[in-house]
């Protein structure tokens, strides 16, 4: 049997008719950008994620470096993340000229927590990005008590955690911004780029959204040295059709896990573990095995797809060489060991049978 990593043709066909009339509405409308659909979408994201503001832009990357940029982040500043996240988060400190401080991860969820956080804040530190890796939250009360008590900004990265939950609120409406990703494999997903930040700060929101349309509020009146970044109007349809779905794809995500979490028995494998007063939403169901690669090259055998999130750390990436980031031992672990196994929409009994299967037979 094939089971690939991840296929949205499954998920797809259910809303194919939806998204065509969607598409031909907005295509006989004749306005592609800053639109209807994307004000509606705006509106009807940021009241299910359960803030005040959202604002459309072209990229979760994006999401993260214009929030940071309209917080005053900028040359000279240092900007605390996780040492195990995608590169993405790093890239956006480096976009506004800070300098990218790394902290080691839980060792339970992989998510950021206290862990090295008071020890790596000095007179330049202005931000800490807490990563809700994987699906689920990161341990936001220690991160927002040391925040609050060196009076630093707290810029959520939601990318993979559409959904999730901390303590009964959503990811995203902790920090003074949420940013979000709609890449296609996101647990919301656009059919191409998007992203989104969602904040309760009023200014905060029409600054991200100036920034992001070349530093304009009033056409040919430049306020900032801004960008051009601005989810595109087809997108926010699509996003809207597929956004009235997302609770039942969680909830199906956390179905299958259910499956993998109960039947997997190996003890070669280390599975996934849920911290307290939080939901996991699955974007990602990582495991942990010392012999990763041989694992990883025996499923592929299998007709298993597989992916590892992520297989080279931020410190040891030869973009970040000239800034000598020290290599972090739990980064370095986690980037030793993890993989991803097929986690999508759609999945039949069968193919997670059939995965749980190869897995315990390993």
């Amino acid at each position: 049997m094939k089971v690939p990593f991840s296929t949205f043709e499954r998920m797809h066909r259910e809303v194919k008719k939806d998204f065509l009339s969607k598409f031909e509405e907005v295509f006989d409308k004749g306005w592609f950008i800053q639109g209807e659909e994307n004000k509606l979408f705006e509106k009807e994201f940021a009241e299910w994620v359960g803030t005040n503001y959202s604002v459309g832009v072209a990229t979760g990357l994006d999401a993260l470096y214009l929030s940071l940029k309209a917080l005053g982040i900028k040359a000279g500043d240092e900007v605390i993340i996780p040492s195990n996240t995608f590169i993405a988060t790093a890239l956006a400190v480096s976009y506004t000229g800070a300098k990218v401080v790394l902290v080691e991860p839980d060792t339970v969820t992989y998510n950021m927590c206290g862990r090295g956080l008071e020890e790596a804040i000095n007179e330049k530190t202005k931000a800490i990005i807490p990563v809700h890796l994987y699906g689920q939250a990161a341990e936001m009360d220690e991160i927002l008590s040391i925040a609050q008590k060196y009076n630093l900004f707290v810029v959520e990265d939601c990318a993979q955690a559409h959904g999730a939950l901390y303590k009964g609120k959503k990811v995203g409406t902790f920090g003074d911004v949420g940013c979000f990703s709609f890449y296609p494999g996101k647990n919301l997903g656009a059919l191409g780029d998007g992203g989104a930040i969602v904040t309760n700060n009023e200014e905060i929101a029409e600054k991200v959204r100036s920034l992001g349309n070349y530093g304009s509020t009033i056409k040919y009146h430049h306020t900032y040295k801004g960008t051009n970044s601005r989810l595109d109007e087809v997108q926010a349809a699509f996003l809207r059709i597929k956004l009235k779905h997302l609770d039942d794809y969680n909830i199906e995500r956390n179905m299958i896990a259910q499956k993998y979490l109960h039947g997997i028995k190996n003890s070669k494998i280390q599975l996934p573990q849920i911290g307290k007063e939080r939901t996991h939403i699955w974007h990602i169901f990582a495991i942990m095995c010392e012999t990763r690669d041989e694992l990883q090259k025996y499923l592929q055998e299998l007709e298993i797809g597989t992916v590892c999130h992520y297989p080279i750390p931020i410190a040891m990436q030869e973009a970040y060489a000239e800034d000598n980031l020290p290599i972090q031992p739990i980064a370095r672990k986690i980037s030793r060991c993890e993989l991803s196994i097929p986690m999508f929409i759609g999945m039949s009994d069968e193919e997670i049978e059939y995965v749980i299967a190869a897995l315990n037979a390993y």
